[in-house]
């Protein structure tokens, strides 16, 4: 049995609408026609610069994998010029055929084009294959990036100060929290 061949390409306006189910999870929450507008202009923004790409994976015809690639600084403190790869991502049908390792190839082409020595990307962290892959081929921890929703965080901070440090309920809350109250007191009558 012979391996197939994987053909790279960059992305077309035609591709948005896979690019939106291969990297749903790191798109904002929204419907896929909204997704799909958001990604048009990224998609003609890459076709356009020489400093960011869109890469699509073919395997036997059928497109399998995808890969944002942005030249970039390390961080905003840090000024070393950096490949940021984006989002590689390999469909659940053509995994383990060469697919990741191609367009991980591609990516470092790209950098050395550019004459960037540094490659940094993040993997999900519920993503064992993608953390090991990454792993396997010379990627090491730099950081842990956390997310959380603002209100979440007010929340959870909010009750750590002290009270008189604490910033007063608005207006909206505090009806709200009688509301409440009420509706409790009622029940239980």
């Amino acid at each position: 049995m012979s391996r197939m061949q994987v053909e790279l390409r960059e992305a077309q306006l035609d591709d948005a609408l896979f690019l939106v189910e291969l990297w749903g999870d790191s798109l904002r929450r929204a419907d896929t026609r909204e997704q799909v507008a958001d990604l048009e202009p990224i998609i003609k923004e890459a076709a356009e610069s020489t400093e960011l790409a869109i890469l699509i994976a073919e395997y036997d015809g059928q497109v399998a994998g995808a890969v944002y690639l942005r030249i970039a600084t390390l961080s905003p403190l840090n000024l070393e010029p950096t490949l940021q790869m984006f989002s590689l991502t390999v469909s659940q049908g053509f995994r383990r055929k060469g697919v990741g390792h191609a367009l991980l190839d591609a990516a470092v082409a790209f950098a050395e084009r550019a004459g960037v020595s540094l490659v940094a990307t993040a993997a999900a962290s519920g993503s064992r294959d993608g953390n090991r892959f990454l792993a396997r081929v010379g990627f090491g921890p730099q950081a842990m990036w956390r997310v959380a929703l603002v209100h979440t965080v007010r929340a959870r901070l909010t009750p750590l100060l002290p009270a008189s440090q604490r910033r007063p309920a608005s207006r909206t809350s505090l009806v709200l929290a009688a509301r409440r109250s009420m509706r409790r007191a009622q029940a239980e009558v």
